[in-house]
């Protein structure tokens, strides 16, 4: 599973990243979470705000960030995919 957060560096898409990777620890995924920060790659997944988080190459969900149990919930889903 690829994981990404996109973001420019604020603080909810700080703490998005840190809360997606506290969910794949915690689920022990094999999963890389990577940051983009760069607004060229950003804009290819036409978005409207952020942070955004992208499961395998689709948005999942744009200008929030969910508490970690609700990260957990989505990542188990897309695990089983």
């Amino acid at each position: 599973m690829k994981i990404k957060i996109l973001g420019t560096g604020c603080q909810k898409c700080v703490t998005l990243e840190y809360q997606t990777q506290t969910a794949v620890n915690q689920l022990q995924l094999d999963a890389t979470v990577e940051k983009v920060t760069d607004m060229n790659e950003i804009m290819k997944y036409d978005i409207l705000s952020t942070p955004a988080l992208v499961i395998d190459e689709q948005v999942i969900f744009t200008g929030k960030v969910p508490k970690t149990e609700e990260i957990k919930e989505i990542l188990t889903q897309y695990s089983t995919k």
